[in-house]
């Protein structure tokens, strides 16, 4: 597992003096509605070789040594069927809120109350994302027993332009651009802080969690863990050919 600080000119390596994350707590995020995708249900309800998308994710940190637990957040009205889905694999089904950082902050909650912070480590993975690997959640656990925050990344094949009124005003190095993926990942004490600090600043809305913590908590370097081309977010109908395709056995050579 190779861990790497996105942040330029901070120290990477383990902070000194503090405790050791021994619980692992994963949290699929599946509260939104999916209005991008443009379907009549929660396109984590949508089905993808024969089981859902939150029940592909349930699955793969069930699957997982290092989770100790997994809290699933979907809006309320489905909480039944999250029920008959994955009940016996999670240990609690919270609503979700209005925005993606609602939720966060609902889950934080719910596992502050029950964990103690300063020990717990929680893995936030986008139910969208039904396809992530046993390797990126036990490096996840791994990279969260020595840093306080970790973000799951690729690096970007293509060059990427910042462009401004239609017109291109920089051309960043390719070599310092990654795509983030999810699991994002936290001591609880971290990221339930920087959640608490950005609730407070009513100028901001975070879409990132890693986000926060970079604005908040400017001192807590965030790491990054190398992701997976497969683990792809599922945002518009197109999406789904892609993961089934995924999800196939490769042929025999």
């Amino acid at each position: 597992m190779t861990v790497v600080d996105i942040r330029t000119g901070t120290r990477g390596g383990k902070v000194p003096d503090v405790t050791t994350v021994t619980r692992m707590v994963a949290v699929v995020l599946g509260g939104g509605m999916g209005t991008r995708f443009g379907a009549a249900r929660p396109k984590q309800l949508l089905t993808l070789a024969g089981k859902t998308l939150v029940e592909h994710c349930v699955a793969a940190f069930a699957q997982a040594p290092d989770i100790d637990e997994i809290v699933l957040v979907m809006p309320s009205s489905y909480h039944e069927e999250a029920r008959r889905l994955v009940g016996d694999q999670v240990s609690a089904i919270i609503a979700g809120g209005v925005t993606r950082s609602d939720s966060v902050r609902n889950a934080l909650a719910h596992i502050s109350a029950r964990s103690p912070q300063a020990t717990t480590g929680v893995l936030l993975h986008d139910a969208a994302r039904p396809l992530v690997t046993q390797q990126i959640i036990a490096d996840c656990a791994a990279a969260l027993r020595q840093h306080d925050a970790i973000g799951t990344a690729v690096p970007t094949s293509d060059t990427i332009l910042v462009v401004t009124d239609r017109v291109i005003a920089d051309v960043p190095p390719r070599e310092t651009l990654y795509r983030a993926q999810t699991p994002q990942c936290f001591r609880l004490e971290v990221i339930a802080r920087a959640h608490a600090l950005a609730a407070a600043d009513p100028a901001f809305t975070p879409t990132d969690d890693c986000g926060v913590v970079l604005r908040y908590l400017p001192d807590v370097p965030v790491h990054i863990v190398h992701g997976s081309e497969r683990n792809i977010k599922v945002t518009y109908p197109s999406d789904l050919p892609v993961a089934e395709a995924l999800l196939r056995p490769e042929p025999p050579a």
